[in-house]
C-alpha cells in the first residue's frame, strides 16, 4: 500500500485520529493486565502462594470468564490459590493466557488489515496425525509445572537441570523438535539466572510466553501437523529477515506467490536457520546459510524462483527444498512491493502462534515524512507517526539508519512492540543525483563486493572449516 503525504484532506490532527492504527483497541489494556496477573503469579511461585498471588488468579479467571474456558480456569485458579493446583490446573492457566494474547493479536490484526486493505485466508487445517510420544511429553509437562510451583524467583540449577533428559529424548525425533528447542532455549535462559533469589529483574512476561506455549505445545494433538500443501508457480521475493543470536542463525524471506493455475496470489514465507559459532559474525553469518537455500542468493539478485509442488503449511511458510525450485527471471522487490503485494491474500495464522509478538506483515509505504533524532527514525504516514526499529536492520546487510533516514519509499515489516505499531524495514529506495537508488537489508545473501562484508566472510569460511575439522578429529577418535 502507498500513502500520498502531499495530497489534500483532513487536518493533521484529524487524520492521524482516523488512521486505523491510531484507533484503539477496546479492552487491549484488561487482556494484558490479566496477562501480567497470571506473570506476577508465577514469578513467586504457586507452591505457597500469598494473597496477593491469589487475587492475581482471580482476576485471570475474572478476564476469560464469558469465554468456553470459564469453569476450568475459575477451578484452576481457586485450586492454585490454595497451592494445591496440579498438571489440568497448570495447562488451564496456561490456556487462559494463551487465549488472552490470542485475542490481543486478532484484534490488532484488525487494525493491520484495515491499513493494508488485505484479508488473511480462511483456511481449514485438515487432520493431522500426532507422535506417540506420550511418556516423554509428560515428563515435560511435570518440569514445566515444578517450574510453575518453584516460580521465577525460587529457580536453582538443580530444577532447572531437570529439562536436560527431556530434552534428550526429544530430539531425535523429527515430530518433537519443536517443543525440544523450545524447552532446550528456555532452560538455558534459566540456567543463566540461577539462583532466582538474587535476580534484580526478572523478565516475567518472556518467560511466561515460553512456559505457556511450551506447556501447551506438550499437550495430545498440538503437535500433528496436516498434511502440507503443495505450491506450483512464481515466488517474487520482498525481503529478508535476518534473526541472529550467540549461537544460532535464521534468514526469513517474505515473498509473493502467484499460482501457476491463475489463483489469487498469496503472502509466504521461506525460512533456513543453521547453528552459529560465536566467532562468526556480521556477513559471515551468509557463509552458514547460503548453501542450504538457493532463494537466500534469489532474494539478494533481485530474482524470481519458479516453484513446483513446494510444499506449504496452512500459515504460508514453505517447507523449502531446493529440488522443488530453479531462478527464474530478475524480479525488483519494489516492483512487486507496488504492483503484486496489495493484491496478495495474508496467510492465516495457526492457533498457537496468535501472539502480538508474532505480527510481522509486510507493507508498502512512499510519500511518507521522515524525522530523525540520532538513530531514531519516525515515518508520518496520512497523518500517523510510526516509529521506525532501525536497530532491526542486520549488521550482515548494508541497510542503515542514513539510509532509512534518506529514503522515499519503503518495504518493511509492521510489527507490535511496546503498546505500539512499528516499522521493521526490509528495503529503501531513495533518489541519489537522479538516480533511483535501493537498499535492502538481505542485499548481501548472495555475495557482496563490499571490502569490510567480504572480509567478514571470508573469516567466517575459515573459522567454519577449522571447526569442522576439528569436529571430524573429534568423531573419528
Amino acid at each position: 500500500m502507498g500513502a500520498d503525504a502531499a495530497s489534500t484532506g483532513p487536518a493533521p490532527a484529524e487524520a492521524a485520529s482516523a488512521h486505523p492504527l491510531a484507533q484503539p483497541v477496546d479492552g487491549l489494556d484488561d487482556a494484558l493486565a490479566a496477562v501480567d496477573a497470571l506473570d506476577r503469579a508465577l514469578t513467586g511461585g504457586l507452591l505457597r502462594p500469598r494473597p496477593e498471588q491469589a487475587a492475581d488468579l482471580t482476576h485471570l479467571a475474572h478476564a476469560v470468564g464469558a469465554s468456553p474456558l470459564a469453569s476450568r480456569v475459575a477451578e484452576a485458579a481457586d485450586k492454585a490459590s490454595a497451592g494445591a493446583a496440579g498438571e489440568e490446573h497448570f495447562v488451564a492457566l496456561a490456556a487462559a493466557r494463551a487465549a488472552l494474547l490470542g485475542a490481543v493479536h486478532d484484534a490488532l490484526a484488525v487494525r493491520v488489515q484495515e491499513f493494508t486493505g488485505r484479508t488473511p485466508a480462511e483456511q481449514e487445517p485438515s487432520a493431522a496425525d500426532a507422535p506417540d510420544a506420550a511418556n516423554v511429553l509428560a515428563a515435560a509437562r511435570s518440569w514445566l509445572c515444578d517450574l510453575a510451583r518453584s516460580g521465577w524467583q525460587g529457580i536453582d540449577h538443580e530444577l532447572v537441570a531437570g529439562a536436560a533428559p527431556i530434552v534428550s529424548a526429544l530430539l531425535p525425533d523429527p515430530a518433537l523438535r519443536r517443543p525440544a528447542v523450545l524447552l532446550d532455549g528456555f532452560a538455558a535462559e534459566l540456567a543463566a539466572s540461577c539462583p532466582g533469589a538474587t535476580l534484580d529483574r526478572i523478565p516475567a512476561r518472556r518467560w511466561g510466553d515460553l512456559w505457556s506455549r511450551a506447556l501447551l505445545l506438550t499437550l495430545p494433538g498440538a503437535l500433528g501437523t496436516a498434511a502440507p500443501d503443495r505450491l506450483t508457480g512464481r515466488l517474487l521475493p520482498l525481503g529478508t529477515d535476518l534473526h541472529e543470536h550467540a549461537t544460532a542463525v535464521q534468514a526469513q524471506v517474505h515473498a509473493v506467490f502467484e499460482p501457476a493455475d491463475g489463483g489469487p496470489s498469496r503472502l509466504v514465507r521461506a525460512g533456513v536457520s543453521a547453528p552459529k559459532p560465536d566467532t562468526v559474525v556480521g556477513a559471515g553469518v551468509w557463509q552458514l546459510l547460503r548453501p542450504h537455500m538457493t532463494l537466500l542468493a534469489a532474494a539478494g539478485e533481485g530474482r524470481a524462483m519458479e516453484l513446483t509442488d513446494m510444499p506449504a503449511t496452512i500459515d504460508g511458510d514453505l517447507l523449502w527444498d531446493d529440488a522443488h525450485a530453479h531462478p527464474g527471471e530478475p524480479a525488483d522487490p519494489f516492483a512487486t512491493a507496488r504492483v503484486a503485494l496489495p493484491t496478495a491474500t495474508a496467510a492465516a495464522t495457526a492457533p498457537l502462534d496468535r501472539h502480538p509478538a508474532g505480527l510481522a506483515v509486510p507493507v508498502f509505504l512512499e510519500g511518507y515524512t521522515v524525522e530523525r533524532h540520532d538513530d531514531a527514525v519516525t515515518f508520518t504516514v496520512a497523518g500517523h507517526a510510526l516509529p521506525v526499529d532501525t536497530d532491526r536492520a542486520p549488521a550482515a546487510g548494508p541497510l542503515t539508519p542514513d539510509a532509512v533516514a534518506a529514503s522515499a519509499a519503503c518495504i518493511a515489516l509492521l510489527r507490535w512492540d511496546a503498546g505500539t505499531h512499528r516499522l521493521q524495514p526490509l528495503a529503501v529506495e531513495s533518489t541519489v543525483r537522479r538516480r533511483t537508488v535501493s537498499v535492502h537489508a538481505g542485499a548481501w545473501a548472495g555475495g557482496t563486493t563490499d571490502k569490510a562484508a567480504a572480509k567478514a566472510e571470508k573469516a567466517a569460511t575459515d573459522a567454519v572449516t577449522v571447526l569442522r575439522e576439528r569436529a571430524g578429529r573429534l568423531l573419528r577418535k
